[in-house]
């Protein structure tokens, strides 16, 4: 596996290295050595997949609260999306910074992003969908959100959105 540091610190675009031959070829996604290696969580207590049926669906900005903050591993396992990180941790140089990477099937890049961070994504193809890895359990009651068109973090989305649920619609605004 290929990480490459993001201007966000901390996060990290995964990328694999394929080993190939006549069937095609082979790659591992993760590696609990070469994470721990570079201070990354090395541990995922919780996998899940997303399907957004529509293109143009977004979904986001999500993270939880401390005690459950979360790292988590991003890929795309089909279709393709605009996936965006957002640096939530008060002390961090890159507090409030934003990153946003293309993940498609095709690229297999995974994004990594530590504890804190809020994500989201915008399909950018129909039938797309996501797997996550995930550090820490879902607590309902620590989960939260900021809103993906919030002015503070001016964000660029590459289409317009055509499907937001209610609940990420309203999450609130920065102050």
């Amino acid at each position: 596996m290929r990480f490459t540091p993001t201007k966000l610190k901390g996060a990290f675009i995964v990328e694999v290295e394929p080993h190939e031959d006549s069937r095609g070829f082979f790659a591992r996604t993760f590696c609990a050595r070469e994470f721990g290696e570079r201070g990354l969580a090395a541990s995922f207590v919780q996998c899940s997949v997303s399907l957004s049926r529509e293109r143009g669906t977004l979904r986001g900005l999500h993270f939880q609260r401390p005690p459950a903050a979360e790292a988590k591993l991003v890929r795309c396992t089909a279709g393709a999306l605009y996936d965006v990180i957002v640096d939530l941790r008060p002390e961090s140089p890159t507090h409030l910074q934003h990153l946003g990477v293309e993940l498609t099937a095709r690229n297999r890049r995974g994004l990594y992003m530590p504890e804190m961070f809020a994500h989201g994504f915008l399909t950018l193809e129909e039938e797309t969908e996501v797997f996550y890895q995930i550090s820490e359990f879902y607590a309902p009651d620590l989960a939260a959100g900021i809103r993906h068109d919030d002015p503070k973090l001016g964000i660029k989305w590459p289409l317009p959105v055509a499907v937001i649920s209610e609940k990420d619609s309203n999450w609130p605004l920065l102050t």
